[in-house]
């Protein structure tokens, strides 16, 4: 009974601290268009993006990146909201449909500022550079900025 109270506890415990954490949700909008989600974990974040874009050679692209990334600076520049400069790796998979349709992984990193105002809004400004391995298409690389609108919970 002792054994069933604590795993119950440590459950609740787990469940209570998730739930804790602020993330945001919105889109990023660069080359395409990504529906974008962070979960802030202590000072850093996880970004998990998944979206629609142009290739350069004219194929549609559907994708997905994830990336961890470690806050850098929170400079002091207004007496209202908050700065952040942040960057890190991470990895994504992609399709190319089109002419030659394709499957991509690839390695990913990011760099960027956000601003997270006083109500619930935080606007962000990054690249992201990528190289991966296309299967049906070989190596290719980009470097995609965007500008991303996240709703804060």
């Amino acid at each position: 009974m002792k054994k069933i109270i604590l795993v119950a506890a440590m459950v609740l415990g787990f469940a209570a601290a998730a739930v804790a954490q602020p993330r945001a949700i919105g889109v990023r909008i660069g080359n395409g268009g990504e529906v974008s989600y962070q979960h802030t974990l202590g000072e850093n974040f996880l970004e998990v993006d998944g979206g629609l874009g142009l290739g350069f050679d004219g194929t549609f692209n559907v994708g997905a990146t994830g990336i961890y990334n470690f806050m850098i600076a929170q400079p002091q520049w207004t007496s209202q909201g908050t700065w952040g400069f942040y960057a890190g790796p991470g990895v994504g998979v992609g399709l190319g449909l089109g002419e030659a349709n394709y499957f991509t992984l690839a390695v990913a990193g990011m760099v960027g500022l956000e601003y997270n105002f006083e109500f619930p809004l935080q606007l962000s400004l990054d690249v992201r550079p990528q190289i991966g391995i296309g299967f049906g298409n070989g190596l290719h690389w980009g470097l995609m900025p965007a500008l991303g609108v996240r709703y804060k919970f």
